[in-house]
């Protein structure tokens, strides 16, 4: 997929377009804790494509959901290393509390929270300004977290008392604790929202929790030491990464059964899933590799080397950035894209002002030669 500039119909001066995105397609992303490093996997290949230095002892990663930034947990350096993962290069790096475990997004891209184990609270980091606003106390030793679907509600899974806080983001106050097995892990939320699944490390077992009243429903024996859990997206399936088995526990949300087990490497932590649903991940931190499996068949198909105790694992769709930008003297105040040369993708194609540039994001998973040429609108 190519991008340029052009002006298009309107009659307003523009600059060129920057570059092309260096990596654009599904790449995976997995935290190497002992290398102080970062695996970029090309999941077209199954191959290493960069490797990016980050802080000590990193654990956790996320990507926002345009798919442009990875945040990176360094529990050793009680920071976040935040990537822009178009250039596969460092932007800055984010200060947060004592041992940060976990990091997940809000849906809309505007909020991280990162967990710190041993300041037993939250950092609530604003992404446009890359600082940290404001601070959540949770309970003791607090590991996994994630956001509801529409944003409004996080989870954190605290590991000393063995409960899960439900934290309200319009008003950073927790508002409810729910008891779940014992050494609560990891956390991830169903697609609907109805549903938040809990890996529970010393109970070897999945707490499911109504969403609707804060209580757990039932209760899924798994593997041995549970870490890292996932969901598909279309939240049929939920899988867990089976620590002390060398598994993957692969649940039915239907039934809160488990259907099959599927042998990996040594040591899974982290797991997660491929944005189209079709590819599972395991970052295996005693092979120092990483699993992928098929979730049609429910089997390895490739294992790949990463660096030396792999722990957090994600995986996006990171799309072709493109930018517009006025003269020197005057300002963005709109701007849009065109496409042309093609059929148009079946594919997301958005644009949205950045500073004073109109940036545009086009996810070229699609196979169609387009051409998507950004614009801007510029006043005096």
């Amino acid at each position: 997929m190519a991008l340029a500039v052009s002006v298009g119909a309107l009659a307003i001066p523009l600059a060129t377009a920057a570059p092309a995105a260096a990596a654009s397609g599904t790449f995976t992303y997995v935290v190497n804790n002992s290398s102080n490093t970062v695996s970029v996997v090309n999941a077209a290949t199954n191959a290493v494509a960069a490797t990016v230095p980050v802080g000590n002892s990193p654990f956790g990663v996320a990507v926002s959901p345009d798919g442009t930034t990875a945040y990176v947990v360094n529990n050793g350096s009680n920071n976040v290393t935040v990537i822009n993962t178009t250039t596969d290069t460092v932007t800055t790096t984010i200060p947060v509390g004592i041992s940060p475990f976990e990091v997940a997004f809000s849906p809309d891209g505007s909020t991280a929270y990162v967990t710190n184990n041993i300041s037993n609270n939250v950092s609530v980091i604003n992404t446009a300004t890359a600082t940290v606003t404001t601070t959540i106390p949770v309970g003791i030793s607090p590991i996994g977290v994630t956001f509801s679907p529409d944003g409004s509600t996080a989870y954190v899974a605290n590991r000393g008392p063995n409960n899960v806080s439900v934290i309200n983001t319009a008003t950073a106050t927790v508002t409810a604790t729910v008891p779940v097995g014992i050494g609560p892990y990891g956390v991830v939320v169903s697609p609907d929202g109805t549903t938040a699944y809990v890996t529970n490390l010393n109970s070897n077992s999945v707490s499911v929790i109504n969403a609707a009243t804060d209580t757990v429903t039932t209760t899924i024996p798994v593997g041995t030491d549970p870490e890292g859990v996932a969901v598909s997206p279309d939240g049929t399936t939920v899988y867990a990464a089976n620590n002390g088995s060398n598994s993957v526990s692969v649940i039915s949300a239907a039934t809160d059964t488990v259907t099959t087990t599927i042998p990996v490497g040594i040591n899974p932590e982290g797991v997660a899933v491929s944005p189209g649903g079709t590819t599972v991940y395991t970052a295996n931190n005693g092979s120092y590799n990483a699993s992928v499996i098929n979730a049609a068949t429910d089997t390895v198909t490739t294992t790949i080397p990463v660096g030396v105790s792999p722990s957090g694992v994600a995986t996006a769709r990171v799309p072709v950035v493109a930018t517009a930008s006025c003269p020197a003297g005057h300002v963005v105040t709109g701007g849009g894209y065109q496409q042309s040369g093609g059929a148009v993708p079946p594919v997301e194609v958005t644009s949205r002002p950045v500073g004073n540039t109109w940036q545009v994001l086009a996810d070229n998973q699609g196979t169609n030669p387009t051409t998507v040429t950004p614009y801007a609108v510029c006043a005096p």
